[in-house]
C-alpha cells in the first residue's frame, strides 16, 4: 500500500484493517471457486492452474499474465531446490514481479 502513496503519505490503522479484510475476502472468493472445480474433478489439491482458472472464470483476466509470470518464476526457483527462506519458496525467483505489475481494480 505504501508504494501507491506519495512519500509523505500516511495510512490509518482503520484503512489498513479494511484493506486486509477485503484482501482476505478476495482470496476466499478465488480459492472457493478453484476448490469447487477440484471437487467436481474429484481432486483434493488446489494448484496454481486452478487458481488461474478461477481468476479467469470470475472476470479477473487482467491479473492473469502477471500471475502466470509469478507462478513460472516461483516454480523455477522451487525446482532448483533453493532453501534460502527455509519454506521451499525462493523469493529471488519471483524478482521482477511486484505489486506495480498488477492491474489496479
Amino acid at each position: 500500500m505504501k508504494r501507491a502513496l506519495p512519500p509523505n503519505g500516511k495510512i490509518g490503522k482503520d484503512a489498513k484493517d479494511t484493506v486486509q479484510e477485503c484482501v482476505s475476502e478476495f482470496i476466499s472468493f478465488i480459492t472457493s471457486e478453484a476448490s469447487d472445480k477440484c471437487q467436481k474433478e474429484k481432486r483434493k489439491t488446489v494448484n496454481g492452474e486452478d487458481l488461474l482458472w478461477a481468476m479467469r472464470t470470475l472476470g479477473f483476466e487482467d491479473y492473469l499474465e502477471p500471475l502466470k509470470l509469478y507462478l513460472a518464476r516461483y516454480r523455477e526457483g522451487d525446482n532448483k531446490g533453493s532453501g534460502k527462506s527455509g519454506d521451499g519458496f525462493n523469493r529471488d525467483a519471483a524478482e521482477g514481479v511486484s505489486g506495480e505489475d498488477m492491474p489496479v481494480m
